[in-house]
């Protein structure tokens, strides 16, 4: 059996896939060639067109086929990864209604906060696990309150890996890890969060049937098939928020186990058998890939939101000609602390660990008689390290505190400068894996469809490629540089 595992990021649309039988790579592609661009129509709001996520899909898939390594009529299984808390929202003829409000949009934590205060803080965090906060709920609360038109229009509220399955399969399923990260899962009592949807005016039908993560979300249509060269068996059998499957495709599925990627966004993602939450909601609590009624799994995610979009942000602007490999040699000829020049990430959306503030990014203490161009790169990168050394601190109020991290060896762990700064600043070792999210997704489908034994099986075979220690000789430089990021945060 082949596998197809498909990351619908938020710059493009990765596909690979994969031999089911030794669990490894045949190909791996993404589209499109440039970076998908992120609507802004007002300050704080973040739009992605999800038909253009479709689109991205099935041109990432004929991209592999035409390749010839593998007969795609072997495809049985689809495993789908998704930018997690955005809102899709299709009428009854499953025709999307409106741009995806996505994952780093601002304009709903208003509606977070009202619900919160409502319901009660003390039911939310120990029903939700969570405030309602910015998440997908809030999303559709604000569309209901300021574009009553096309609310009254919705048959179905879909997460973006719901609607990119259901664009297979013709029909939508979800699951109770996209639900909770909508802050739409009701963890006390196993179903959908039947009062948050009272209090918002939510009709319960609104939201698809729930199905095992791991399972049947339904075969590919025959157009579909057709259009796409597969056959006609293959099926949906997995689908995830792109953290919980990252996770998952470095094999974190056990309580103690800590994920870590930075991509557009970064995050931290430590494995809890207990229902964890922040009282204080700066990190925040969801179902993990095999959390179930009967087995508690929760993934605590800390995550910054601009991490790799300031990367590129800074190479865009300033050093459009460099390579990002050629980016992190210069960024590495200046010193740690870069002379006192500290860089806030915080330019892409409302914080959680600020507690939904929108900061925005920053370089402070810019000396033009010192300061040069690789002062520029190391302070974003090192800002992007010390911003998720100080998510991790966080993370350690709610119980976890990692000593050694997994990350895929991809986005900013390609530069040792950003990954010696995040080794050396927290005190924890980082272990590269050979993974990332489009292949841990056809792994997962591999498993939705029965063909392993179980979800560890799926994902026992993935390599690490090395692990990075923290240096002995570094680390007084790195806690010192920390401390002055640290001090300059807003209080």
């Amino acid at each position: 059996m082949i596998l197809c595992g498909i990351d619908v990021g938020t710059s493009s649309i990765k596909v690979s896939i994969v031999d089911a039988a030794n669990q490894q790579l045949i190909y791996s592609t993404s589209y499109p060639e440039v970076e998908n661009e992120i609507s802004s129509p007002q300050p704080g709001f973040a739009e992605q067109d999800p038909e253009h996520w479709w689109f991205c899909v099935k041109q990432a898939i004929l991209k592999a086929n035409s390749t010839g390594l593998y007969d795609p009529k072997n495809i049985g299984a689809i495993g789908i990864s998704y930018q997690m808390h955005g809102l899709v929202v299709v009428d009854k003829e499953a025709q999307v209604l409106r741009p995806s409000i996505i994952w780093c949009d601002s304009r709903a934590t208003p509606f977070g906060e009202k619900a919160y205060k409502a319901l009660g803080e003390s039911f939310c965090q120990s029903h939700y696990l969570n405030s309602p906060g910015n998440f997908t709920a809030a999303k559709l609360a604000w569309v209901k309150e300021n574009q009553p038109a096309i609310f009254e229009q919705i048959a179905q509220v879909l997460l973006p890996g719901d609607f990119i399955a259901g664009r297979f399969t013709s029909t939508f399923t979800t699951t109770a890890s996209a639900l909770s990260e909508g802050i739409l899962w009701d963890f006390k009592e196993s179903h959908p969060a039947k009062d948050l949807m009272a209090y918002y005016g939510f009709p319960e039908t609104i939201f698809p049937p729930v199905h095992p993560l791991f399972s049947d979300h339904g075969t590919i249509t025959a157009s579909v098939a057709s259009e796409l060269g597969l056959g006609s068996h293959a099926k949906v059998t997995y689908k995830a928020g792109d953290q919980p499957n990252n996770a998952y495709s470095l094999g974190v599925l056990h309580p103690g186990d800590i994920a870590t990627t930075a991509g557009t966004s970064g995050v931290v993602y430590g494995i809890s058998d207990e229902l964890k939450f922040d009282t204080e909601n700066r990190v925040n609590s969801f179902a993990h890939v095999n959390h179930s009624a009967t087995k508690t799994s929760v993934g605590v995610l800390m995550c910054i939101n601009g991490t790799g979009i300031l990367n590129r942000w800074v190479k865009q602007n300033f050093f459009p000609s460099l390579s990002y490999s050629q980016l992190n040699e210069l960024g590495a000829k200046a010193t740690i602390g870069t002379s006192g020049l500290v860089c806030m990430p915080f330019g892409n959306g409302a914080e959680r660990i600020f507690q939904n503030q929108t900061l925005g990014g920053s370089f402070q203490h810019l000396d033009f008689n010192r300061h040069q161009s690789a002062d520029i790169i190391r302070a974003a990168q090192e800002g992007i390290a010390y911003s998720m050394v100080y998510g991790i601190e966080l993370l350690g109020n709610v119980g976890v505190k990692p000593k050694k991290l997994k990350a895929g060896l991809a986005n900013m762990y390609l530069s040792e400068l950003f990954t010696q700064a995040i080794v050396n600043a927290s005190g924890a070792s980082v272990e590269l894996l050979e993974s990332d999210g489009a292949f841990g997704a056809a792994l997962g489908a591999g498993a939705g469809v029965g063909y392993y034994a179980n979800e560890d099986e799926a994902v026992s075979h993935i390599k690490v490629l090395k692990t990075i220690q923290p240096d002995t000789n570094l680390m007084n430089a790195y806690a010192d540089a920390y401390g002055v990021w640290k001090n300059n945060l807003p209080a």
